[in-house]
Formats: structure tokens, sequence, C-alpha cells
């Protein structure tokens, strides 16, 4: 049996190719929308491919299924479960629950595992010469090293169904039947560590059925209202773009191929692109661009979050300009081309060509820890914390307030505060992102921290976390059901709006906390009394709590466990 496993990695994404060398037949599995390195190492192989499927309509990248079985005239197979809405709307041979094909001595038996979409499938794989056993399964996004896949991107395409709390138990369902599965079988995913289709994926390209039931949290977890709760809870806010990518994806109406070179641009090109108001992506690293960059151009490094942060940022319909190396155009360009960017209107190589003709260039503020220290300390500056919420139990800069800067890209609301908002994350690479692309779209008042958290604590400055000792109060979640419901109390809920619509305390008032550093927010905190506060799991509420004794708050505590807890105890809630 011939068997390859590639890798993406700036879209933590595998494919997979298997081939009967006996029969030269040979089976493609998820692949991208550039589909000629597929024909090129199955040809170089001394293969066809005479088949093509996948093991979901996926959401982070276009899939090349359609135009790779067109290309090569294989069959195309794909999943026809999952009910009406997730059928795909083009020309298929449907896969069930049970069904097999063969590929020429290669035996493929369809599993249907739906949790993290309706429609999945994975793959039990027999090399029936060597036995009649399978000896492995392709589980995409079903089941991850050390996790599995996320339920909730069903909301993306229909955010009123309430789908993500009923995907989550049928993923518990899926996975008690996973538990019956050998335990020898190899596990072969569909993404590794990076990817935004899960939480805490690992960074090994494949696993064993017995090694995950024994260290995949998700496998060890037998309480199915925990499981869910666990599953929904801090996922990271899926980039902006995959909501296209899943209606694409089911239409069939993107096609793939190849990507076009992009044309290298004169300055004076330009110029006229950019006094149109086209987007500047510049890909050099953080600290250059921090240096000196084309004012308006935003900065997304050349690197394995290239894809994920240009899908947020750029708009499918609009042109942009790359701003890099001549040798790194064309595989930028693909990269995008794999998420349906493919309005590269050219690329712009030398940024000092630019000044050299009498341009000047940019600066992005930067502070270093101490400087943000002391900033801080005199309240000229307030410091976001760009990172997702689960990242925050590791430790967060005292006095900081969380904000998630997927959050931030989608609301760019300048907030109404006279001080400097310095953004901040593990290394410093997210936070140039996001000061990028807000300064690209006029906010004037923003910098970032240099080396992020890995700086401040090499300057031996401490970090605190929802455990620290602190100087409110921290309650359990009956005692705060107890005083929400007997003493008044107002309960402020400083979650995301997504997750405060999915449900929360009846009751209860709504202020993310993105929004504390606006100054009318805090003046209408300081009207509603005493106040509880809750998030998922306590974290992000914790740091609410020290915002507000900062901003001379007396009468406050934070609920330990968040609604994590609230609902795990069975208090009062409303979906």
């Amino acid at each position: 049996m011939f068997f390859r496993q590639l890798y993406e990695p700036k879209l933590a994404q595998y494919s997979y190719i298997i081939g009967c060398q006996a029969t030269g037949e040979a089976l493609v599995v998820d692949p991208l929308r550039d589909v000629e390195p597929y024909v090129r190492l199955v040809q170089d192989a001394g293969l066809r491919i005479t088949h093509v499927t996948e093991t979901h309509i996926h959401a982070d990248f276009l899939s090349g299924v359609r135009a790779l079985a067109e290309a090569v005239g294989a069959q195309l197979l794909l999943s026809d479960a999952g009910g009406d809405d997730w059928q795909y709307a083009f020309s298929h041979e449907g896969l069930q629950e049970g069904d097999v094909f063969m590929v020429g001595n290669i035996r493929i038996e369809v599993l249907y595992t739906p949790g993290h979409t309706p429609e999945h499938l994975s793959f039990l794989v027999t090399d029936t010469p060597a036995g009649d056993d399978p000896g492995m399964i392709l589980t995409g996004d079903f089941v991850f090293v050390g996790d599995v896949g996320r339920p909730d991107l069903l909301d993306l395409v229909s955010p009123e169904s309430g789908g993500s709390e009923d995907m989550g138990r049928r993923m518990f369902a899926s996975l008690r039947r996973f538990r019956t599965l050998p335990d020898h079988l190899l596990v072969w995913p569909g993404h590794g560590a990076g990817s935004a289709c899960g939480r805490s994926l690992g960074a090994s390209p494949a696993s064993t059925v017995g090694y995950e039931k024994i260290t995949n949290w998700a496998l060890r977890e037998t309480d199915e209202e925990a499981f869910v709760l666990r599953l929904l809870t801090e996922q990271p806010l899926p980039p902006r773009y995959f909501r296209t990518m899943k209606l694409w994806n089911r239409s069939g109406e993107k096609l793939g191929g190849s990507a076009r070179m992009p044309q290298r641009l004169s300055i004076q090109e330009l110029e006229s692109l950019r006094g149109q108001g086209v987007a500047l992506v510049d890909a050099r690293d953080k600290f250059a661009f921090a240096e000196g960059h084309i004012p308006g151009s935003i900065n997304i490094p050349d690197g394995e979050l290239f894809t994920t942060w240009a899908g947020w940022i750029l708009d499918p319909d609009e042109p942009f300009i790359l701003l890099a190396p001549e040798t790194r155009a064309a595989d930028l360009a693909t990269a995008l081309y794999r998420i349906g960017l493919d309005g590269v209107a050219g690329y712009f190589a030398d940024i000092h060509y630019w000044v050299q003709m009498g341009h000047e260039l940019a600066q992005l503020p930067q502070m270093d820890a101490r400087e943000l220290a002391d900033v801080l300390a005199t309240k000229q500056a307030v410091a976001v914390d760009v990172r997702e919420p689960y990242e925050l139990k590791s430790g967060f800069i005292p006095g900081a307030i969380a904000a998630p800067a997927g959050y931030l890209v989608q609301g760019s609301r300048q907030p109404d505060t006279h001080r400097r908002l310095v953004f901040y994350c593990g290394r410093g690479d997210r936070s140039v992102v996001l000061a990028s692309y807000l300064r690209s779209r006029g906010f004037d008042n923003v910098s970032s921290l240099r080396e992020g958290l890995s700086g401040w604590q090499a300057a031996g400055l401490t970090l605190e976390t929802p455990e620290t000792d602190v100087d409110f109060e921290q309650i359990d979640v009956r005692e705060a059901y107890r005083r929400f419901s007997d003493s008044g109390l107002t309960l402020i809920d400083v979650r995301e709006p997504e997750d405060y619509q999915r449900g929360h305390v009846p009751g209860s008032r709504h202020f993310p906390l993105e929004d504390f550093v606006d100054e009318q927010v805090i003046e209408t905190l300081a009207g509603l009394g005493p106040l509880l506060l809750i998030c998922n799991t306590g974290n992000r509420s914790s740091m609410a709590a020290e915002w507000l004794l900062e901003e001379g708050f007396e009468d406050l505590a934070n609920v330990e466990g968040g609604v994590v807890a609230w609902q795990l105890h069975h208090l009062p809630w409303r979906k």
C-alpha cells in the first residue's frame, strides 16, 4: 500500500493519498484548492488518481475535491449524511454509514461521525493483502491528537439555529463509538497544532486509538453534560472567512485549479492603487514593519499564521497588494488562493525604493516592558490582552483587560478614552497585526508591547492569574446565586456577545470586557451598585474586577468557575 500524508503549515492541514501499487489506483482525501501537487505526486509514484473524497464540508480552506476529480476523471465520493441542509449542491456519488469502496486492493469503510459538522465522515482503511482488519482511520476534524473538532461552526452559517449544543451531544455519541475501535488503529487527523478547528491540538502528525483513549481529554470525559460544557467553553473565535468557506464548499461555486503568479508593480502602479484605497499587506516580520512601513499598510508576517490573519482581515471581494520579496510572492499568493482570496492586484518588493522616491515611512509605536509598566502605573495607558480566553489562565499583566484580537477586528470601534491602548499577546505577533490593522482604519492612539508577555517576564515583571491573591472577593456559584437572588446585587456578564446570546443567567446585564476601556461604560457600571462579575470560567471576570478596582470601585465580587460552574450546578439559565 502506498500512503502519503501532506501538510500545509499555514493552515495546519493534512491531506492524504492512499494507493494500491498492485493495480495503480489511488485515493486523495481532503485535497486543497490547488490540485496540481496531488496530480504530480501520484504520477511520480507510478499511480493514477481514481477516487477523490473528503471527510466533511470544510470551513478553513477551499476544497479541491471537485476540481481534482474533474481534472483526472476520478470518482467523486462525498457525504450524503447530515440532513437536507448539509447536502453538497453538485454532482457526486453519495456516501453513508457502512458504505464500502475499493481502491484497488485497499478497502475503505465509511463511518458516520457527526459532531464537528452534521455530515462528517471518517474512513477505516484496510490493506486487504496484509489481512482482513483495518490498520488506520482517517478522522478528519472528528478526533485530533489530544483534542476533538469544535461543534460551533454550524452557527456561522445558521446563527439562530442553536446547533452548537446539539452538535456537542452528537460529538459525545460519536466518541462513545470511537472508544470501541481497536487500540492499535493508527489515527490520521485532518489538522495539527495551530488550527482554529479545535482548541488544543497536539503537534504530532498521528496517534493511535489507544493513545487517544488515555491522553485525549474528550475521550476521558464520561459525563455528557460536563463534556458539552467544556467543549463549548472558550473555543477560539473562528476566523471571519470560515463562514464563506463553508458556503462555497457546500455549493461548489468556487472551483480549484492553480493560483496565478502576481505581477510585480512599479512604484507608479503602487501609488495609483494605494490612492484608490487598495489594501496593502506587508508580509515582513513585526520588527521590520514597526521600524518603518508604507503608511496605511497592515502587517501580516509571512509565517504559519499568515493565511489565518489574512482571512480575518481581507475581503474576498476586494483587491489587495502584497508587500513582499519576489522570492515569496508566489507562495503567499498560493496561500491566499487556498482560502478564496484571489484579488492579488500585484506585489511590490522593495520598501526602501519607496523611500528613495521621496516618500515617507510610518512607524508603529511599540513599548518595552518597563515603559509599559511605568505608563500603567500613572494611568496613561491601558494594557489590552488580545489572546484567546483560555490563554489567560497562564497569567496576564496586572491591571490588563482582555479583548481577543478577532473581536477587535470584527468590531473596530475606537473606545472613548484618553489613554493609549497597548496591545499584547504571547510573543508580540498578534498584537502587531492587530495594531497595524486598527491604525490603518484610523485608530490613532494604539501601540503594542514589544515581544509580548515573554518580554514582560524577561524584564523580571510579574504576571497575575485568576488564582493570585486579589483585593476583591471570590465566591462560588451557589453563594453568587444566593446574593443575586436575595440581596439584589447586579450580575455583570463580561463575555463576548455571541457567548451571551447563546445563553446567560436570567436578569444578568451584559458588558463585554473589551468595552471597559470606554469611560461611558465605567460611568454606567458605577450607577449599578454592588456588582457580581461572571464570564465563562472566571478568568476574564477576574481581570474585569481588577480593572474596576483600579477605577475606584469597591463593592464587587468575582464568580469562581463562571457560567460553566453555574450550569453544572443546574442554576437558572436562559438560552
